[in-house]
């Protein structure tokens, strides 16, 4: 039995124990600032134990990782920096969700050459997506384009702006803010959020996406040079774009989104009612024709061991236990240093335990394995 330790018992961290708990194949650490909030969390699983989480106590912190195969923080993107140098010093692979770039690069520029394996951005975008992105561009003998569209979207939308708050409200208005990365013309470019803007249909319903940071995760570092043209953007209900750009824009809350994210907490409420699409489109040449090869998929709240999940806490916890499943299962080649999403088979993760949350025969269908 892996023993492995969840930095944070917020949502995502929630989810993750009780998937951990189905499992039954893992001895669990739940970590968080605030104990009583991982004692509750603890309770979903017979193999979880309950610890106060004191970043700035190292030795405290050393003594949580100690023993353990693996750490997944949960935690904002501000803590992972500090999560993954403890885990490197105590020989303890560490993963993340983290959607800042910024944080991601540190991570790999610190550690690539380490001895345990550091994976950040496995979650769902980035994350997932990329694993989606890398298959299909790799299924031509010439790939040209690719696109990839993520929203994580209420079911009953019914205020203004048609959004609920279904995750970290603290990475939301940072995707939101800082500038992504696409390929364009053959290399690395840097795009604006919020920027982008466009219409698209799923399913017969409309829906608006743009640029926001973070959701391509390496993608264009593993594939500029490669494809002419790469790009990710943010799927949301018709209306929202426009109102967070008078919010961001022109009240200025781009420069204080500490207060943004009062406003934000104080007058929009959550819900676990919602739904996750996933879009992954590229073009290329394969056995002499140009070709479209399309992975779309629509993942709804349900309950996962007794426990209602919104969407995007089970695609994300789910995304972030395959990768480390099937590390730990040595079924991924690399065992050190940086590891990115696009290393992982897509088969493998959604043939794993985890990965199969995600798993849709139908977006499967004409994809070339």
């Amino acid at each position: 039995m892996h023993t492995i330790a969840i930095f944070g018992a917020g949502k995502v961290g929630e989810a993750a124990v009780s998937l951990l708990a189905e499992s039954g194949r893992y001895a669990i650490r739940v970590c968080d600032a605030r104990l009583e909030r991982a004692q509750v969390v603890a309770m979903l699983c017979a193999t979880a134990s309950a610890h106060k989480l004191d970043l700035s106590d190292q030795a405290a912190t050393d003594e949580l990782l100690r023993g353990c195969d693996a750490v997944l923080s949960a935690l904002p993107f501000s803590c992972t920096l500090a999560v993954a140098e403890r885990a490197v010093a105590n020989g303890v692979h560490y993963f993340d969700l983290t959607e800042d770039v910024a944080t991601a690069q540190t991570i790999h520029d610190t550690f690539s050459e380490a001895a345990t394996v550091c994976m950040p951005q496995c979650g769902l975008a980035p994350g997932f997506i990329s694993i989606a992105g890398a298959h299909l561009m790799r299924t031509f003998d010439v790939v040209d384009s690719a696109t990839l569209r993520v929203g994580a979207l209420p079911i009953y939308p019914t205020n203004r702006l048609k959004y609920n708050l279904t995750w970290s409200t603290e990475g939301l208005i940072n995707e939101y803010i800082r500038d992504g990365r696409a390929i364009a013309d053959g290399a690395i470019v840097h795009t604006k959020s919020l920027e982008g803007y466009e219409r698209c249909t799923i399913d017969g319903d409309e829906y608006e996406a743009f640029n926001t940071s973070g959701g391509l995760g390496t993608l264009a570092q593993s594939f500029v040079g490669k494809v002419r043209s790469l790009e990710y953007k943010s799927i949301r209900h018709v209306g929202h774009c426009e109102l967070m750009k008078f919010l961001l824009h022109d009240l200025r809350f781009s420069n204080d989104s500490e207060t943004l994210r009062k406003v934000f907490e104080r007058s929009i409420p959550t819900t676990a009612q919602d739904k996750v699409l996933v879009f992954a489109e590229a073009t290329g040449t394969a056995d002499g024709y140009l070709r479209q090869r399309t992975y779309v998929s629509t993942i709804y709240n349900r309950v996962v061991n007794h426990k209602h999940l919104s969407a995007i806490q089970l695609t994300t916890a789910a995304s972030a236990l395959a990768v480390i499943d099937l590390f730990l299962s040595n079924q991924v080649r690399k065992r050190s240093g940086f590891l990115r999403s696009e290393e992982i088979s897509l088969f493998d993760f959604l043939d794993n335990e985890f990965g199969k949350q995600l798993r849709d025969e139908r977006a499967l269908a004409g994809i070339v394995l």
